[in-house]
Protein backbone atom coordinates (compact mmCIF):
# COMPACT_ATOMS: atom_id res chain seq x y z
CA UNK A 1 0.00 0.00 0.00
CA UNK A 2 1.87 3.06 -1.06
CA UNK A 3 1.03 6.75 0.55
CA UNK A 4 0.92 9.90 -1.63
CA UNK A 5 4.09 12.73 -0.12
CA UNK A 6 3.98 15.91 -1.45
CA UNK A 7 6.59 18.06 -2.32
CA UNK A 8 5.84 19.82 0.61
CA UNK A 9 6.15 16.96 2.74
CA UNK A 10 9.06 16.28 1.14
CA UNK A 11 10.97 18.96 2.37
CA UNK A 12 11.78 17.31 5.72
CA UNK A 13 13.18 14.57 3.85
CA UNK A 14 17.56 14.25 2.98
CA UNK A 15 17.92 15.85 -0.44
CA UNK A 16 19.37 12.40 -1.04
CA UNK A 17 16.87 10.27 -0.20
CA UNK A 18 14.24 12.31 -2.38
CA UNK A 19 15.84 11.37 -5.50
CA UNK A 20 16.14 7.29 -4.28
CA UNK A 21 14.68 4.38 -6.48
CA UNK A 22 14.05 2.10 -4.39
CA UNK A 23 13.96 -1.59 -5.38
CA UNK A 24 10.66 -3.01 -5.78
CA UNK A 25 10.49 -6.35 -4.39
CA UNK A 26 8.67 -9.45 -5.89
CA UNK A 27 4.97 -9.22 -5.20
CA UNK A 28 3.51 -11.46 -2.32
CA UNK A 29 -0.30 -11.31 -3.19
CA UNK A 30 -3.24 -12.90 -0.67
CA UNK A 31 -5.26 -14.62 -3.43
CA UNK A 32 -6.90 -18.00 -3.01
CA UNK A 33 -5.36 -20.90 -4.47
CA UNK A 34 -2.47 -18.97 -5.54
CA UNK A 35 0.44 -20.61 -7.63
CA UNK A 36 3.12 -17.96 -6.47
CA UNK A 37 5.89 -18.28 -9.19
CA UNK A 38 7.15 -14.87 -9.10
CA UNK A 39 10.07 -14.83 -5.97
CA UNK A 40 11.99 -17.74 -6.40
CA UNK A 41 10.80 -18.89 -3.23
CA UNK A 42 11.92 -22.60 -3.05
CA UNK A 43 8.88 -24.95 -3.44
CA UNK A 44 9.96 -27.35 -0.63
CA UNK A 45 10.02 -26.70 2.76
CA UNK A 46 13.39 -26.69 5.21
CA UNK A 47 15.17 -29.41 6.74
CA UNK A 48 12.53 -31.38 9.65
CA UNK A 49 15.69 -30.41 11.95
CA UNK A 50 15.53 -26.52 11.17
CA UNK A 51 11.73 -26.45 12.37
CA UNK A 52 12.73 -28.16 15.38
CA UNK A 53 15.84 -26.34 15.97
CA UNK A 54 13.55 -22.73 16.48
CA UNK A 55 11.16 -24.84 18.73
CA UNK A 56 13.89 -25.18 21.11
CA UNK A 57 15.10 -22.02 21.22
CA UNK A 58 11.94 -21.05 22.92
CA UNK A 59 11.47 -24.40 24.54
CA UNK A 60 14.74 -24.57 26.32
CA UNK A 61 15.55 -21.53 26.51
CA UNK A 62 13.87 -18.37 29.12
CA UNK A 63 15.67 -16.04 27.59
CA UNK A 64 15.74 -16.68 24.15
CA UNK A 65 13.71 -13.20 23.24
CA UNK A 66 14.60 -11.52 26.36
CA UNK A 67 18.39 -11.62 26.02
CA UNK A 68 20.42 -10.32 22.99
CA UNK A 69 21.67 -13.09 20.00
CA UNK A 70 25.13 -13.42 20.21
CA UNK A 71 26.43 -10.42 18.02
CA UNK A 72 28.86 -12.33 16.15
CA UNK A 73 27.13 -15.16 14.90
CA UNK A 74 30.42 -17.50 15.97
CA UNK A 75 28.03 -21.17 15.79
CA UNK A 76 26.66 -19.67 12.56
CA UNK A 77 29.80 -18.92 11.09
CA UNK A 78 31.65 -21.88 12.17
CA UNK A 79 28.92 -24.22 10.49
CA UNK A 80 29.08 -22.41 7.61
CA UNK A 81 32.95 -22.34 7.60
CA UNK A 82 32.58 -26.35 7.87
CA UNK A 83 30.23 -26.72 5.14
CA UNK A 84 32.18 -24.32 2.83
CA UNK A 85 35.41 -26.25 3.58
CA UNK A 86 36.74 -22.38 4.31
CA UNK A 87 37.87 -20.86 7.89
CA UNK A 88 35.43 -19.17 10.16
CA UNK A 89 37.74 -16.31 9.95
CA UNK A 90 36.27 -15.83 6.25
CA UNK A 91 32.61 -16.13 6.96
CA UNK A 92 30.73 -12.68 7.49
CA UNK A 93 26.86 -12.99 8.17
CA UNK A 94 24.35 -10.82 7.84
CA UNK A 95 20.01 -10.39 8.01
CA UNK A 96 19.78 -11.68 4.30
CA UNK A 97 22.14 -11.51 1.38
CA UNK A 98 20.39 -7.92 0.76
CA UNK A 99 22.35 -6.47 3.92
CA UNK A 100 25.52 -8.35 3.20
CA UNK A 101 25.46 -6.71 -0.29
CA UNK A 102 24.58 -3.20 1.03
CA UNK A 103 27.80 -3.50 3.81
CA UNK A 104 29.90 -4.63 0.61
CA UNK A 105 29.07 -1.88 -1.43
CA UNK A 106 30.09 0.29 1.76
CA UNK A 107 33.41 -1.04 2.54
CA UNK A 108 34.49 -1.67 -0.96
CA UNK A 109 33.00 1.12 -3.27
CA UNK A 110 32.81 4.13 -1.91
CA UNK A 111 35.83 5.19 -4.41
CA UNK A 112 36.41 7.61 -6.73
CA UNK A 113 36.08 5.49 -9.81
CA UNK A 114 33.20 3.55 -11.26
CA UNK A 115 31.80 0.17 -10.39
CA UNK A 116 31.10 -2.53 -13.24
CA UNK A 117 27.84 -4.67 -13.28
CA UNK A 118 26.48 -6.15 -16.10
CA UNK A 119 23.10 -4.23 -18.39
CA UNK A 120 20.74 -7.23 -16.97
CA UNK A 121 21.37 -8.21 -13.47
CA UNK A 122 19.93 -8.27 -10.25
CA UNK A 123 18.07 -4.88 -9.79
CA UNK A 124 19.43 -4.05 -6.22
CA UNK A 125 22.67 -3.18 -7.72
CA UNK A 126 21.61 0.27 -9.84
CA UNK A 127 19.43 1.10 -6.19
CA UNK A 128 22.76 0.70 -3.87
CA UNK A 129 24.80 2.42 -6.03
CA UNK A 130 22.63 5.77 -5.95
CA UNK A 131 22.15 4.86 -2.35
CA UNK A 132 25.85 5.39 -1.74
CA UNK A 133 26.21 7.79 -4.22
CA UNK A 134 28.83 5.42 -6.59
CA UNK A 135 29.79 6.15 -9.60
CA UNK A 136 28.65 2.99 -12.09
CA UNK A 137 29.20 1.66 -15.31
CA UNK A 138 27.25 -1.02 -17.13
CA UNK A 139 28.22 -3.49 -18.99
CA UNK A 140 26.16 -4.93 -21.48
CA UNK A 141 25.40 -8.94 -22.03
CA UNK A 142 26.02 -10.01 -25.12
CA UNK A 143 23.45 -11.11 -27.62
CA UNK A 144 22.92 -14.13 -26.28
CA UNK A 145 22.79 -12.73 -22.30
CA UNK A 146 26.41 -13.79 -21.79
CA UNK A 147 28.86 -11.69 -19.46
CA UNK A 148 32.00 -11.54 -21.68
CA UNK A 149 34.74 -11.84 -19.47
CA UNK A 150 36.87 -9.10 -21.18
CA UNK A 151 34.69 -6.90 -21.25
CA UNK A 152 35.53 -6.35 -17.76
CA UNK A 153 39.28 -5.05 -18.42
CA UNK A 154 38.82 -1.61 -18.15
CA UNK A 155 39.63 0.94 -15.39
CA UNK A 156 37.32 0.17 -12.25
CA UNK A 157 36.58 0.54 -8.79
CA UNK A 158 34.91 -2.71 -7.68
CA UNK A 159 33.05 -5.05 -10.22
CA UNK A 160 29.94 -6.81 -9.12
CA UNK A 161 28.25 -10.08 -11.02
CA UNK A 162 25.24 -11.96 -10.07
CA UNK A 163 26.10 -15.92 -10.81
CA UNK A 164 24.02 -17.27 -12.29
CA UNK A 165 22.98 -14.03 -13.53
CA UNK A 166 19.58 -12.88 -12.59
CA UNK A 167 17.12 -12.67 -14.10
CA UNK A 168 18.93 -14.80 -16.89
CA UNK A 169 19.91 -17.72 -15.02
CA UNK A 170 23.54 -18.06 -17.16
CA UNK A 171 26.50 -19.26 -15.38
CA UNK A 172 29.42 -18.21 -15.71
CA UNK A 173 32.31 -20.89 -15.21
CA UNK A 174 35.24 -20.51 -12.72
CA UNK A 175 37.54 -20.20 -15.67
CA UNK A 176 35.98 -16.73 -16.82
CA UNK A 177 35.52 -15.65 -13.58
CA UNK A 178 39.61 -16.30 -12.80
CA UNK A 179 39.81 -14.56 -15.96
CA UNK A 180 37.82 -11.10 -14.61
CA UNK A 181 39.71 -11.67 -11.25
CA UNK A 182 42.96 -11.89 -12.56
CA UNK A 183 42.48 -8.34 -15.23
CA UNK A 184 41.09 -6.55 -11.96
CA UNK A 185 44.12 -7.49 -9.11
CA UNK A 186 43.16 -4.04 -7.51
CA UNK A 187 39.47 -3.93 -7.37
CA UNK A 188 37.41 -5.91 -4.90
CA UNK A 189 35.37 -8.88 -7.12
CA UNK A 190 32.02 -9.73 -5.44
CA UNK A 191 30.42 -12.74 -6.91
CA UNK A 192 26.76 -12.70 -6.01
CA UNK A 193 26.50 -16.77 -5.82
CA UNK A 194 22.18 -16.16 -4.60
CA UNK A 195 21.57 -19.30 -6.87
CA UNK A 196 24.68 -21.21 -6.79
CA UNK A 197 23.44 -24.38 -5.59
CA UNK A 198 21.16 -25.21 -8.12
CA UNK A 199 23.90 -26.58 -10.62
CA UNK A 200 26.40 -23.11 -11.49
CA UNK A 201 30.05 -23.56 -9.72
CA UNK A 202 31.11 -21.78 -6.69
CA UNK A 203 34.01 -19.23 -6.48
CA UNK A 204 34.82 -20.03 -2.77
CA UNK A 205 36.67 -22.38 -4.47
CA UNK A 206 38.80 -19.41 -5.29
CA UNK A 207 38.81 -17.35 -1.95
CA UNK A 208 42.56 -18.55 -1.03
CA UNK A 209 43.57 -17.69 -4.16
CA UNK A 210 42.77 -14.42 -4.85
CA UNK A 211 42.68 -11.53 -2.31
CA UNK A 212 40.24 -9.31 -4.03
CA UNK A 213 37.45 -11.62 -4.25
CA UNK A 214 34.10 -11.79 -2.00
CA UNK A 215 31.68 -14.48 -2.46
CA UNK A 216 28.24 -13.52 -1.21
CA UNK A 217 25.36 -16.54 -0.97
CA UNK A 218 22.01 -16.78 1.16
CA UNK A 219 19.87 -19.00 2.84
CA UNK A 220 16.88 -18.14 1.41
CA UNK A 221 16.61 -19.79 -2.14
CA UNK A 222 18.51 -23.45 -1.60
CA UNK A 223 17.96 -23.59 2.49
CA UNK A 224 14.09 -23.04 2.00
CA UNK A 225 15.30 -19.81 4.86
CA UNK A 226 13.90 -16.53 3.03
CA UNK A 227 11.32 -16.39 5.79
CA UNK A 228 14.01 -15.83 8.60
CA UNK A 229 16.57 -13.66 6.20
CA UNK A 230 20.12 -15.44 6.43
CA UNK A 231 22.81 -14.35 4.28
CA UNK A 232 26.55 -14.53 4.44
CA UNK A 233 29.79 -13.46 2.38
CA UNK A 234 32.86 -15.42 2.24
CA UNK A 235 36.92 -13.93 1.53
CA UNK A 236 39.93 -13.55 2.94
CA UNK A 237 40.15 -12.62 6.37
CA UNK A 238 41.46 -9.05 5.60
CA UNK A 239 37.85 -8.56 3.81
CA UNK A 240 35.99 -9.82 6.65
CA UNK A 241 37.38 -7.05 8.59
CA UNK A 242 36.09 -4.28 6.40
CA UNK A 243 32.61 -6.22 6.61
CA UNK A 244 32.60 -6.66 10.35
CA UNK A 245 33.54 -3.12 10.63
CA UNK A 246 30.14 -2.01 8.41
CA UNK A 247 28.36 -4.44 10.43
CA UNK A 248 29.52 -2.70 13.70
CA UNK A 249 28.57 0.41 12.52
CA UNK A 250 25.49 -0.40 11.72
CA UNK A 251 23.50 -3.13 12.92
CA UNK A 252 25.69 -5.25 15.71
CA UNK A 253 22.62 -7.85 16.27
CA UNK A 254 21.82 -8.49 12.61
CA UNK A 255 20.80 -12.36 13.07
CA UNK A 256 18.46 -13.03 15.90
CA UNK A 257 18.33 -16.22 17.96
CA UNK A 258 15.68 -18.11 15.86
CA UNK A 259 17.52 -17.83 12.25
CA UNK A 260 21.09 -18.48 14.08
CA UNK A 261 19.37 -21.87 15.41
CA UNK A 262 17.35 -22.52 12.05
CA UNK A 263 20.77 -21.33 9.93
CA UNK A 264 22.95 -23.49 11.64
CA UNK A 265 20.63 -26.55 11.85
CA UNK A 266 20.34 -26.57 7.78
CA UNK A 267 23.88 -26.22 7.44
CA UNK A 268 24.73 -29.03 9.67
CA UNK A 269 21.67 -31.27 7.19
CA UNK A 270 23.96 -31.76 4.00
CA UNK A 271 21.98 -34.30 2.83
CA UNK A 272 18.45 -32.60 2.76
CA UNK A 273 20.05 -29.96 1.35
CA UNK A 274 21.26 -31.63 -1.36
CA UNK A 275 18.28 -34.12 -1.94
CA UNK A 276 15.82 -30.79 -2.29
CA UNK A 277 18.35 -29.14 -4.77
CA UNK A 278 18.69 -31.90 -6.92
CA UNK A 279 14.59 -31.84 -7.11
CA UNK A 280 14.96 -28.40 -7.94
CA UNK A 281 17.21 -29.09 -10.72
CA UNK A 282 15.24 -32.07 -12.24
CA UNK A 283 11.72 -30.29 -12.02
CA UNK A 284 13.16 -27.23 -13.85
CA UNK A 285 14.66 -29.34 -16.88
CA UNK A 286 10.71 -30.55 -17.25
CA UNK A 287 9.67 -27.30 -16.92
CA UNK A 288 12.26 -25.94 -19.48
CA UNK A 289 11.20 -28.99 -21.83
CA UNK A 290 7.45 -28.49 -21.12
CA UNK A 291 7.73 -24.25 -22.21
CA UNK A 292 9.63 -25.52 -25.14
CA UNK A 293 7.14 -27.80 -26.33
CA UNK A 294 4.37 -24.72 -25.80
CA UNK A 295 7.13 -22.71 -28.45
CA UNK A 296 8.59 -20.87 -25.78
CA UNK A 297 12.70 -19.44 -26.27
CA UNK A 298 13.97 -21.06 -22.41
CA UNK A 299 17.61 -19.23 -21.76
CA UNK A 300 20.02 -22.07 -20.03
CA UNK A 301 19.10 -21.68 -16.58
CA UNK A 302 21.45 -22.93 -13.64
CA UNK A 303 19.41 -21.02 -11.53
CA UNK A 304 15.58 -22.51 -9.27
CA UNK A 305 14.21 -20.40 -12.25
CA UNK A 306 13.74 -20.03 -15.59
CA UNK A 307 13.59 -16.85 -18.10
CA UNK A 308 11.43 -17.65 -20.77
CA UNK A 309 10.21 -15.32 -24.07
CA UNK A 310 7.20 -16.65 -26.41
CA UNK A 311 7.54 -15.38 -29.78
CA UNK A 312 5.25 -13.34 -31.43
CA UNK A 313 3.11 -12.89 -27.79
CA UNK A 314 3.13 -9.90 -25.59
CA UNK A 315 4.73 -10.72 -22.55
CA UNK A 316 2.97 -8.46 -20.36
CA UNK A 317 -0.08 -9.41 -22.05
CA UNK A 318 0.67 -13.55 -21.08
CA UNK A 319 1.59 -11.99 -17.38
CA UNK A 320 -1.85 -10.98 -16.90
CA UNK A 321 -3.48 -13.27 -18.90
CA UNK A 322 -1.84 -16.39 -16.12
CA UNK A 323 -2.78 -13.42 -13.39
CA UNK A 324 -6.15 -13.79 -14.05
CA UNK A 325 -5.95 -17.93 -13.56
CA UNK A 326 -4.35 -17.53 -10.10
CA UNK A 327 -0.40 -17.72 -11.73
CA UNK A 328 1.74 -14.97 -10.93
CA UNK A 329 5.35 -14.62 -12.78
CA UNK A 330 7.68 -12.25 -12.58
CA UNK A 331 7.70 -9.82 -15.63
CA UNK A 332 10.29 -6.74 -15.41
CA UNK A 333 9.24 -3.81 -17.58
CA UNK A 334 13.25 -3.09 -19.03
CA UNK A 335 14.72 -2.45 -21.81
CA UNK A 336 15.96 -6.24 -23.41
CA UNK A 337 14.14 -7.78 -21.57
CA UNK A 338 10.77 -6.92 -21.73
CA UNK A 339 9.48 -9.90 -23.88
CA UNK A 340 10.67 -11.94 -21.39
CA UNK A 341 8.83 -14.07 -18.11
CA UNK A 342 11.36 -15.09 -14.64
CA UNK A 343 9.35 -17.87 -13.64
CA UNK A 344 10.29 -19.77 -10.86
CA UNK A 345 10.76 -23.55 -10.41
CA UNK A 346 8.06 -24.93 -8.62
CA UNK A 347 7.50 -28.77 -7.64
CA UNK A 348 6.20 -30.96 -10.85
CA UNK A 349 2.62 -30.53 -9.65
CA UNK A 350 2.90 -26.85 -9.70
CA UNK A 351 5.03 -26.38 -13.12
CA UNK A 352 2.27 -28.67 -14.63
CA UNK A 353 -0.59 -26.34 -14.05
CA UNK A 354 1.46 -23.60 -15.06
CA UNK A 355 1.90 -25.54 -18.70
CA UNK A 356 -1.88 -26.57 -18.78
CA UNK A 357 -2.51 -23.19 -18.10
CA UNK A 358 -0.57 -21.51 -20.78
CA UNK A 359 -1.77 -24.43 -23.21
CA UNK A 360 -5.33 -23.15 -22.73
CA UNK A 361 -4.47 -19.83 -23.14
CA UNK A 362 -3.04 -20.29 -26.17
CA UNK A 363 -5.06 -22.16 -27.82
Amino acid sequence: MSTQISAEQKQFWSPSVRALEPYVPGEQPKIQNLLKLNTNENPYPPSAAVVQAVQDVLAHSADALRLYPDPDASVLKQAIATQQQVDATQVFVGNGSDEVLAHIFRAFFVKEKAILYPDISYSFYPVYSQFFGLKTKVVALNDAFEIEPSDYQQENDGIIIANPNAPTGIALSLTAIEQILQMNPHSVVVIDEAYVDFGAESAVTLVNKYQNLVVCQTTSKSRSLAGLRVGFAIAQAHLISALEAVKNSFNSYPIDRFALAAAVASFEDQAYFEQQCEKVMQSRERLTTGLTALGFNVLPSKANFVFAQLPNHDAAQLAQELREQGIIVRYFNKERINQHLRITVGTDEQNQRLLDTLKAILV
